[in-house]
């Protein structure tokens, strides 16, 4: 089993793809760092857990970044390196853009694009020089094309894309890998949780959400991805077509994305 007795850190990790990715890594015989904002789910996800692996909880709100240098310090000197890092934390969106705040588009930024940012800081130097480690980074294939009610949502998962796209090249020769995943519809509380233009949740499963993967079949097929040292991977059903649509008939697809029903 290629990821035994590895540290895994996994943000997002009470449920979702974060608890599907914990699940799996865990019965292959990884150690995990849990975190998200709820200690409770994230007790119930180790719970869930092999006995004979070793779980580490660690509540972490991501937009409050300010504050993650601090806790991954304690958590390395804690528990040790971290061999993967796994950046999953993340909040989508439901809500036009002339009906919302800027204060929106900079809670999801932070959230999304900026907490990864200064975790994947925090964890990097001792990857360095021990020469090892894999960042994984959870975008979506909004990183790749907009869509209607998820601008601010789209924004930072294109961010992610530039950053991690130059962090990639920068360590590749100092033996780190760098993957980015792009799942389309996964069955999740995603939609639920998206905040409307007003900043509260959007608190209804979308139609697509629904019917979408599932993520633990997701779950595998990005540890395959990982073991294999892929680049980027695309994970989902007939929406992956937008990226090559968008590429290769622009006009095309931007008229059929704005009439498209994406909910």
């Amino acid at each position: 089993m290629p990821f035994k007795d590895q540290t895994v850190w996994i943000t997002g990790a009470s449920s979702g793809i974060g608890k599907a990715l914990a699940l799996a890594f865990a019965s292959r015989g990884a150690n995990l760092i849990l975190s998200s904002r709820n200690r409770e789910k994230l007790e119930a996800v180790k719970a869930a857990c092999p006995d004979d692996v070793q779980v580490w909880i660690e509540p972490m709100d991501t937009s409050d970044y300010d504050s993650i240098p601090a806790i991954a310090e304690r958590v390395l000197r804690e528990v040790g390196p971290v061999d993967i890092l796994v950046n999953n934390a993340g909040i989508s969106q439901r809500g036009i853009v002339s009906e919302t705040p800027i204060e929106i588009d900079r809670r999801i930024m932070d959230t999304n694009f900026f907490g990864s940012v200064a975790l994947t800081k925090a964890v990097l130097p001792l990857m360095l020089k021990r020469g090892t480690g894999k960042i994984v980074v959870i975008s979506s294939l909004t990183g790749k094309f907009g869509t209607p009610l998820r601008s601010a949502y789209a924004a930072s998962k294109h961010a992610l894309h530039g950053y991690f796209d130059s962090l990639r090249a920068e360590v590749h020769d100092a033996g780190l890998r760098v993957l980015l995943v792009c799942p389309g519809f996964i069955r999740t509380d995603v939609s639920m949780n998206a905040l409307k233009s007003d900043g509260s949740p959007q608190n209804k499963l979308d139609d697509a959400q629904a019917g979408g993967m599932s993520p633990d079949v997701l779950a595998e097929k990005i540890l395959r991805a990982i073991e294999r040292d892929k680049l980027e991977v695309y994970f989902g059903g007939k929406e992956i077509l937008g990226i090559y649509l968008k590429r290769f008939f622009p006009r095309f697809f931007a008229n059929y994305i704005r009439k498209a029903k994406v909910t």
